[in-house]
């Protein structure tokens, strides 16, 4: 375990990293004993410094929910991290592609709660009765830390990963709204345009199985980290398809079939 000043200190050069828009070196390799506890309270810190800014959360992610990703960290199971209030874009805006440094688009189901959920022993059944609706999502993600080492070329290892908000950085939320029972979500399934060409296409069943497990997962591992998921919390489950580059000046649309389209440009 490092140090509380150091856990500080860390945390305030990523804070800055994500208001100057610069990137910051591999923590990985700044500190070779970086521990995934380490990574989470430095991830706990930068959020407080967000919240002195007068920031507020309005939800979690869900990361790493593919096996391809896990394997490629070498992580065992998913990541998690905060969606602060700032991070939240409406479908068809234009947001400013400076607001980024390395973004790219996931496409995602975002399940809003209408009870609040507590772990352990939180199941499927349990997430799809305490969910008032499911929404699709377009997830921007984004590095603060260098995706791959200035010096070596060697990728980011998991804990840098988890220390970067789990790479959040914003979210453009659908308008249809759906009962979780509506749909089977694993065959719900979305197709991502970038400029008008087909870039990926994926189905619910990419994210663990089934993208309510993913929000079950969350809900029993949250706990142990902040402050439990709460009735109005937005919850991207994971992403189903590969995450796809934007630069200024890219339209993304998504169509989600019966869930309708979402899209925004990096304008």
């Amino acid at each position: 375990m490092i140090s509380p000043d150091s856990v500080g200190q860390l945390a305030l050069r990523l804070y800055r990293a994500r208001k100057d828009r610069s990137q910051v070196p591999q923590l990985s390799r700044e500190l070779a004993g970086l521990s995934i506890e380490d990574a989470y309270a430095i991830q706990r810190e930068w959020v407080r410094l967000e919240r002195s800014d007068g920031r507020v959360i309005r939800g979690y992610k869900v990361g790493l929910t593919s096996s391809t990703l896990q394997m490629a960290l070498q992580a065992t199971e998913p990541t998690c991290a905060p969606l602060m209030d700032d991070m939240f874009f409406e479908s068809g805006a234009d947001i400013p592609a400076a607001a980024f440094i390395a973004p790219r688009v996931e496409v995602e189901l975002a399940f809003v709660l209408e009870r609040s959920l507590q772990g352990p022993g939180v199941t499927v059944d349990d997430v799809l009765r305490a969910t008032a609706y499911v929404a699709p999502a377009l997830e921007l993600i984004d590095a603060r830390i260098e995706q791959l080492d200035r010096e070596t070329r060697q990728p980011r290892k998991l804990v840098d990963v988890i220390c970067d908000f789990g790479a959040a950085a914003g979210v453009v939320m659908g308008s249809t709204r759906v009962e979780p029972d509506a749909l089977d979500l694993r065959w719900t399934g979305a197709i991502l345009h970038k400029n008008d060409l087909i870039e990926e296409t994926g189905l619910g069943a990419a994210v663990l199985g089934h993208p309510a497990l993913s929000v079950a997962w969350l809900a029993n591992t949250i706990g142990a980290l902040e402050r439990g998921l709460q009735a109005g919390d937005i919850l991207l489950a994971g992403s189903f398809t590969k995450p796809v580059a934007a630069a200024h000046g890219d339209v993304l649309r998504a169509d989600y079939g019966p869930l309708g389209c979402l899209s925004f440009k990096l304008a």
